[in-house]
């Protein structure tokens, strides 16, 4: 059986949703909720109105291929808006190991920033990815109760499996881990400006790297990962460090 052609990342496009994109969200909430179920770990579920309003409120990332969904994220604010959250980052199967769960998150954490410049950043999460992904933008772990203690964030872990761990413990801790970024700590800072300096280097150097073992295949680059591209043939092309 011949195998279907992998989207090259670079022909996903990573934008703000609108009201258009209002379509995708039934597809969005059942990757979700069956990426949840992969791991064996609990998410807050959502309904298809709350991710709608989310979309009308320009506070969604997108992915799209052509017309096909890639992947998506959220932004909150909480205790009147002294707190924001991206959250439900999530990447279709067919697009995972291609670096799109990285762009995702820095569009999101750039759109954040821009619309809430003083706000403390946070993140609940129990995936080791968005954790790391976490850390190179600036965040680092703290206990549950440097957190917004508004209790309209609170609920929305009523939906999550786990759940009954964070009323047993007081709402202390639970399986998620959770992250702050605080832009009145140099840290922070520091850790934020070097990783958007490294991010454009690193799509530079990528981007020339997928051009250049077109040009050498005379075939289309269809899959890229974090150190190797597939060409046309199947072939592994090594990207440069």
């Amino acid at each position: 059986m011949k195998k279907e052609k992998d989207m090259d990342v670079y022909d996903i496009e990573v934008m703000v949703a609108d009201e258009s994109h209002e379509q995708y969200v039934d597809t969005i909430l059942d990757t979700i909720e069956a990426a949840a179920k992969v791991r064996g770990t609990g998410i807050a579920r959502r309904s298809h109105e709350y991710v709608a309003q989310k979309m009308r409120e320009g506070k969604v990332v997108i992915a799209l291929a052509g017309d096909e969904f890639a992947g998506f994220s959220y932004i909150e604010s909480w205790g009147n808006k002294q707190f924001v959250a991206t959250s439900g980052l999530i990447v279709a199967n067919k697009f995972r190991n291609q670096g799109l769960a990285k762009r995702i998150k820095h569009r999101a954490f750039q759109l954040a920033r821009l619309r809430w410049p003083k706000a403390k950043l946070f993140s609940l999460t129990s995936g080791s990815a968005v954790m790391k992904m976490n850390t190179e933008l600036g965040y680092f772990p703290v206990t549950f109760a440097d957190l917004t203690d508004d209790e309209a964030f609170w609920r929305g872990c009523n939906g999550c499996v786990n759940h009954d761990v964070l009323i047993r413990t007081q709402r202390k801790y639970c399986i998620c881990t959770a992250m702050l970024f605080d832009p009145a700590d140099e840290r922070c800072l520091l850790l934020e400006k070097l990783c958007g300096t490294f991010a454009k280097k690193e799509a530079r150097r990528r981007k020339a790297v997928l051009e250049e073992a077109k040009e050498k295949n005379d075939r289309d680059v269809y899959r890229v990962s974090e150190k190797t591209a597939i060409n046309g043939r199947g072939q592994e092309v090594a990207l440069l460090t």
